[in-house]
Formats: structure tokens, C-alpha cells, sequence
């Protein structure tokens, strides 16, 4: 059976913020060109946390979400996201290329990043990439670093960022709001009692949280529509929580059940820190006050 002409992005795309930005968009204008599926290639875990043995990268995204965003924003109909396990590792980069890209995928043209390292001891590089595929008859572009602010855009420095609750200039950054797309569970109902029912998500293991406190969100539906929504991420120190990290966002003029539900929610501006209530009707002028602070927010943004 013939394989699909693809042509492939290769990073992990964290993110997926500008800098992957440059080489998804080129991959969709080649596929354009070449009449093929225009396609990435990500892993499941980032390569450092096993080839490096240190302790484990927080990743802005989950690989659900880096799909969606790749699909979203830029057009690409097939994420394949390979399992990075011993096989990956030692396999010699110019078999990942042969054998699995070109092989099992497909691939007529490559996309790569300026520092794209792959194979065995990360041996393949963009010019041994480039050679390689001038041997195979298969196209291949080298995207270039992408600068901002004089500052190269990468997934580590928008994680600083993240981390540290500066989420608007995160988002610059990224091209679009930092995103969170979970299961709506169950809480302890708390919302409920003072008045505004909540949604409870969970950042996966692995993921990075940003940093607690308040923020202005917006909050994407099964069925497409949003609303924007005060959402806290911490401990919850009113209600004694304990060490357990929430995420729950109070969706601003909405009635219903989502629980069970997949939704989408983007951070957009960090209102204030996590603190400590007196009490529990303290906390509820607060979050009113936080209420009318996003629905300002959200009336001047364009």
C-alpha cells in the first residue's frame, strides 16, 4: 500500500509558540505546493528528561494541547507523535530519517528548526539533515532562530515567564493565549455555596503550572461557544486545601452543568496573588471584584 505524500515539521513544540510558528507555516505552503499532507512530528516525552537524566522539564503543554494548537493556528492536518522510548533514542539519525520519516511516513519535504538535533547521541543535525535529504530526493528547509524583542524565542524562556504568573507577555510570545484543555471534574462545590458554580480542571503531570493566583480567562465549550471566566490556580488557602493544586474558573454569566465535559481555557492576565481570607464572604467580594476586573479586561481587548 502506498504511503500519503506528507511534508513534516520536526521539533517537539512546546508550546507551539512563534518560533514553531515559522516552521509550521512553511510546511503548510509546501504541502500546498507539493499536493501533500502537511504534517508534524513531536514525541510524547521531551528527549532531555531521558538522554539527560535530570530532573524532569515542566512542559508548557500537553501533547493534546500542542496538536490542537498546531491544528488551530496553523492548518496541520496530522500530528504524529512518536513514543520516545530506548528504541527512539539510540536509533541513528539517519535511519529516523530513511526508516521512519521517509519510510513509514511518507515524508517528501522536511521542516526543521535552526537548532534541530535527532538520532543517537542527538548526531543528526540541520546540515547533515539538509545532505541527507539532497541524497534522497526529498525537499528540506532550515527555518532560521525567530527574534523578538531582541530576545530568540524559545519554550525556555516562555516557561520563566509562565512561572512566574506574566502570562500577557507569555502570550506575545506564543502568538496566542497560554492553554489549558481538560475533562471538567467534580470539587468540593464550593463556588456553589457562595454563589458562582465553578469548573474544576487539572494541569497533566508533567505540565507546568504558572504561578498561583488570580487570572483573567476565557473559557472554550464542547459546542465552540466561551465565556471569559476568574480562574484560581493554587492551594485555595481560604478553604484549607491542604498542598492539592486547583485549577477553578468561574465562568462569568453562565448557568449549566459542564461536568464531564472537554474544555479549553486560556490565561490572559494574572489579576493578583493567591492570599487568604478572614472569611468566606471576604472571599466573595474579592472574587466579585476580580469578576468586574475581567469583564473590563476583555471589553478593551481587540
Amino acid at each position: 500500500m502506498q504511503t500519503e505524500k506528507r511534508v513534516i515539521a520536526l521539533g517537539f513544540f512546546d508550546g507551539v509558540h512563534l518560533g514553531h510558528g515559522a516552521l509550521l507555516r512553511r510546511v503548510g505552503e509546501k504541502a500546498a505546493e507539493l499536493g501533500a499532507v502537511p504534517a508534524a512530528v513531536t514525541f510524547d516525552t521531551h528527549p532531555e528528561n531521558l538522554i539527560l537524566k535530570t530532573p524532569a522539564v515542566p512542559l508548557l503543554s500537553s501533547s493534546l494541547d500542542r496538536a490542537e494548537l498546531m491544528r488551530r493556528f496553523y492548518g496541520i492536518r496530522e500530528v504524529i507523535v512518536a513514543h520516545f522510548d530506548e528504541r527512539m533514542m539510540h536509533m541513528p539519525w539517519r535511519e529516523f530519517v530513511t526508516d521512519y520519516l521517509a519510510g513509514e511516513h511518507g515524508a517528501v519535504h522536511l521542516v526543521a528548526g535552526h537548532d534541530f538535533h535527532f538520532g543517537y547521541k542527538g548526531e543528526g543535525n540541520p546540515e547533515r539533515l539538509q545532505a541527507l535529504c539532497g541524497e534522497l530526493g526529498i525537499g528540506c528547509d532550515i527555518i532560521p532562530k525567530v527574534v523578538q524583542d531582541h530576545i530568540t524565542i524559545s519554550s525556555t524562556y516562555i516557561r520563566t515567564l509562565v512561572a512566574q504568573g506574566e502570562m500577557e507577555r507569555a502570550n506575545q510570545f506564543l502568538g496566542h493565549p497560554h492553554t489549558l484543555t481538560d475533562k471538567v471534574a467534580h470539587g468540593k462545590k464550593l463556588g456553589g455555596t457562595l454563589g458562582f458554580p465553578t469548573v474544576n480542571l487539572r494541569f497533566q503531570p508533567g505540565v507546568l503550572v504558572p504561578a498561583h493566583g488570580v487570572y483573567a480567562t476565557r473559557v472554550t465549550f464542547e459546542n465552540g461557544e466561551s465565556r471569559p471566566a476568574v480562574t484560581n490556580i493554587g492551594v485555595r488557602p481560604t478553604v484549607d486545601d491542604g498542598d492539592r493544586v486547583t485549577v477553578e474558573g468561574f465562568i462569568l454569566d453562565f448557568q449549566g452543568d459542564l461536568y464531564g465535559q472537554t474544555v479549553r481555557m486560556e490565561f490572559y492576565k494574572r489579576l493578583r496573588g493567591e492570599r487568604k481570607f478572614p472569611s468566606l464572604e471576604a472571599l466573595k467580594d474579592e472574587v466579585m471584584r476580580n469578576a468586574e476586573q475581567t469583564r473590563t479586561y476583555f471589553s478593551t481587548q481587540p
